[in-house]
């Protein structure tokens, strides 16, 4: 079982799917409970982060709760991007400090091949996320929720 208490309903309210990996890094208590599984440096740390943050959205799962569910899937999908960002590009730097322009792909630099197994390994994790019945199911009923939470709330002036 997971070592933490649930968030408080106001907290997991406030919480946000979101695109992609976005929050990833700053929602807790999830963030402190799994960055420490989050690795990708080599094709064996990526293997056994993907499994840890598996077990992790499994554990989720049997406890109904989704946040942690889709916190996990994040930090999965972090990693196939994040190694796949430094397969394409040596040192893991997309874009120019001095120009903000992007920098050219590059498939040969020293562990390029190592870097894309291990994005690939975080894909098929990340697909069998996305692709999980009670992911899914529990996605649309915290979005219903989420939904109705939302109209309670007193309206802001934007």
């Amino acid at each position: 079982m997971s070592n933490h208490s649930p968030p408080s309903h106001a907290l997991r309210m406030s919480y946000r799917i979101g695109r992609g990996e976005q929050g990833v890094l700053t929602f807790e208590p999830y963030k402190s409970t799994l960055l420490p599984l989050w690795r990708f440096r080599t094709v064996e740390l990526a293997r056994k982060s993907s499994q840890d943050l598996w077990q992790r959205f499994e554990e989720y799962d049997r406890e109904d709760d989704f946040v942690g569910m889709d916190m996990c899937r994040k930090f999965i999908q972090m990693g196939m991007t994040r190694a796949k960002r430094y397969a394409n590009h040596r040192g893991g730097r997309k874009y120019s400090t001095a120009n903000g322009k992007e920098l050219p792909k590059s498939s040969t630099h020293k562990d390029a091949k190592d870097k894309m197994e291990a994005s690939e390994i975080f894909r098929q994790v990340w697909n069998r996320c996305r692709e999980h019945e009670g992911y899914q199911k529990r996605k649309a009923e915290f979005l219903k929720e989420q939904r109705e939470w939302d109209k309670t709330l007193p309206k802001r002036d934007v």
